[in-house]
């Protein structure tokens, strides 16, 4: 492992492991609170150390970055004592498998989305799907997935460059704010997923580079990147405004596909007879019947 990526990764390690801990409280972790001022707001390193079985020399090594040689049980008690959820207990377990001697890389994220699943997202006409990668890249869509996602296809952004990208759409592009009803919760959720991966995933090259345009290009993204937040993306309500059918709000489902390591299809399902079911339809109507739209670089 290059020293620099070393240096990366202890900071990393360091900023999580500091973070977390300063957002609990002794109250919180069940902890005795005396009188006078406490100089941290959240636990202190020896209160962490207690909670979670082991020396106070041994926490502080682990705090400043040094994961390697970590056994699951002491990851495990680390996890208990943080109260961490399970999007931060599988990003701590993915520090600690890159600081191991190995040095493992994970599976190199698929490139190119399959004809079988093209054919998927083709079969899908009713709702809007599209595949997209771990960097937020979308790399196919169907046509009223494609619809539906006009205005992140539409911008000037990549008018010269590729592929599409939701983040970059979400942070670089003022308009995005019209776009996503709710922008401050999506923007939270997408540097979470973005912090995810980077565990997932310290040496891929073109996601630090978006992270690290991102974070020179933007004070809303920057500001967010410095809290270490991490969060699965598996389902939730996406709150759009589309400037042809207006307010949309729309269940999505994002699961993985297992053939293709880091692609993942997205597909919205309207409640029935819902005003988005109505909107959905003359979405489709308006886009017309076609095929799967790739990405510009496909």
């Amino acid at each position: 492992m290059a020293d620099s990526t070393k240096k990366d990764l202890a900071a990393e390690v360091r900023e999580f492991l500091s973070t977390r801990r300063a957002r609990l409280t002794p109250q919180q972790a069940g902890l005795p609170v005396y009188g006078g001022k406490r100089r941290v707001a959240g636990l202190r390193r020896e209160e962490v150390a207690l909670l979670a079985g082991m020396s106070v020399d041994y926490y502080v090594r682990l705090e400043r970055g040094n994961l390697s040689g970590a056994s699951d049980s002491v990851l495990e008690a680390l996890a208990h004592a943080l109260q961490l959820d399970e999007a931060e207990r599988t990003h701590l377990y993915d520090l600690a498998r890159a600081a191991a001697p190995s040095g493992r890389r994970p599976t190199a994220t698929a490139s190119r989305v399959r004809p079988t699943i093209l054919r998927l997202l083709d079969s899908m006409a009713d709702v809007p799907a599209y595949v997209r990668n771990a960097r937020f890249d979308i790399l196919a869509a169907n046509t009223l997935g494609r619809a539906m996602y006009a205005p992140v296809y539409d911008s000037p952004l990549f008018a010269q460059r590729g592929p599409v990208n939701s983040a970059r759409f979400m942070f670089l592009e003022p308009s995005s704010r019209e776009f996503w009803a709710d922008w401050d919760k999506g923007a939270d959720d997408a540097v979470a997923f973005l912090r995810t991966e980077t565990g997932r995933a310290p040496h891929d090259r073109a996601l630090t580079d978006l992270v690290g345009e991102l974070t020179t290009r933007s004070d809303d993204f920057a500001r967010r990147w410095a809290r270490h937040d991490v969060k699965f993306h598996r389902s939730g309500v996406k709150n759009l405004h589309h400037p042809l059918v207006g307010d949309l709000a729309l269940p999505y489902e994002a699961m993985g596909l297992p053939s293709d390591p880091g692609l993942r299809l997205n597909f919205y399902t309207p409640e029935p007879d819902s005003r988005e079911q109505e909107a959905l339809g003359l979405l489709a109507s308006w886009a017309g019947t076609g095929t799967v739209v790739p990405s510009r670089n496909d």
